[in-house]
């Protein structure tokens, strides 16, 4: 069975196509800078690797060229869009609608449109990949699956904020967690490789946008993100923690309005706003120079991981692996250098050695004496939802 997956962004599709149940990828690709002069298509299978620099103009024409190029004559790896049963999609936000996976309904759409409030910037696109997609493969089923759902087991007492509890009853105001699919995915590969399900982790998916979350038994029970994709750690633009009476100064003292202030926190704080680069890449290579600016954001990041590694440790009395995963925790030896020094108190010690390689399978970076394995595992979402979306059906 082929099964479509489409994460549907602000001005992007990634996109792969697998055949199931074997798990195989057909071809894979992405539409970038959708709605600029400048946007790309990227198409790549066994056969072909194609890189074509035009403008997109919205997702409908995205779509579109997607299904051009998985029907090309040459190329192309299908005869018909029938050939594609299923089409699983990237949903941000599910609020308290959804604790699962959910093939897709008119009263699904209502319900992702009533969250775009919550997720401003994803949920939109999110449905309207879903809408583009119902008129392109009109046989296919189309599944929706919600980066909060994994987070849906965490506990009351971990989910509800301080604050009068009628905002809880009345407008569902609680924290609701992301990147819930990349930390489902890389908790069950930790569990596969330590051969058991009763384990303690520590999920720590760094990318642009970073979270850290504490996994029990196969179930989230606590998280960095909140009621929007803005706390915790530093990310690339986002501020992560910070003491919300900053924002009333900003707005009381300084003239910001509140727009302002959310773009502000949102598109150029974190990494970007300590910095002046959003990459990390940048980042470090700047630190080698003497950058002390860049060394000192470093610090920041790495800090504010080890701090949250400390209070899941306390929150699950111990831990029996913490996981590296996404484009930083995959690739920055440096930041999980940093993140994991000073912690033999809690018996997680480093293998620098080990660290240093690279590697594009599921590693171990501890030392042999280490009580606690500290592993690197690619996240694959767009496998996880492949799967959720194919045994779904």
């Amino acid at each position: 069975m082929k099964v479509l997956v489409i994460n549907s962004g602000s001005s992007s599709i990634k996109y792969q196509l697998f055949q199931m149940p074997e798990e195989q990828v057909v071809c894979a690709g992405l539409i970038e800078r959708i709605g600029l002069e400048t946007g790309a298509i990227h198409y790549h299978s066994d056969n072909v690797s194609i890189k074509d620099e035009q403008g997109v103009e919205n997702h409908r024409v995205g779509l579109e060229k997607v299904v051009n190029l998985l029907l090309d004559e040459k190329n192309g790896v299908i005869k018909s869009t029938d050939e594609i049963e299923i089409v699983g999609h990237r949903v941000v936000h599910g609020g308290r609608f959804f604790k699962q996976t959910t093939e897709v309904s008119n009263e699904v759409k209502t319900a992702i449109d009533q969250l775009f409030s919550l997720a401003p910037q994803h949920n939109p696109a999110n449905l309207e990949g879903i809408k583009v997609a119902e008129t392109i493969f009109t046989k296919a089923k189309q599944v929706a699956v919600f980066d909060t759902a994994f987070h849906q087991t965490i506990p009351a007492k971990a989910y509800t904020y301080a604050i009068p509890t009628k905002f809880l009853n009345n407008n569902d105001i609680r924290m609701y967690g992301f990147h819930g699919t990349s930390h489902k995915y890389v908790s069950e590969k930790a569990n596969e490789y330590l051969g058991k399900q009763n384990t303690k982790l520590i999920t720590i998916h760094l990318g642009n946008g970073c979270s850290i979350t504490a996994v029990e038994n196969g179930k989230s029970i606590d998280h960095s993100l909140g009621f929007g994709p803005v706390t915790g750690l530093v990310m690339g633009t986002r501020c992560g923690d910070i003491d919300h009476t900053l924002i009333f100064y900003l707005v009381n003292n300084l003239g910001y309005d509140i727009d302002e202030v959310n773009a502000l926190l949102q598109k150029e704080s974190g990494m970007l706003g300590l910095t002046g680069f959003s990459d990390l890449r940048d980042i470090e290579a700047e630190a080698a120079k003497g950058n002390k600016t860049c060394m000192l954001a470093l610090d920041i990041n790495a800090y504010r991981v080890k701090k949250y590694i400390g209070s899941y440790i306390a929150a699950m009395n111990g831990v029996d692996a913490i996981v590296f995963t996404a484009g930083i925790g995959e690739n920055s030896f440096l930041i999980r250098e940093k993140v994991c020094s000073n912690l033999s108190f809690m018996g997680i010690e480093l293998d620098t050695e080990k660290n240093n390689i690279r590697a594009k399978s599921l590693k171990e970076i501890h030392t042999e004496n280490s009580k606690v394995k500290v592993l690197v595992i690619p996240t694959n979402e767009e496998l996880e939802i492949a799967k959720q979306s194919f045994y779904l059906i």
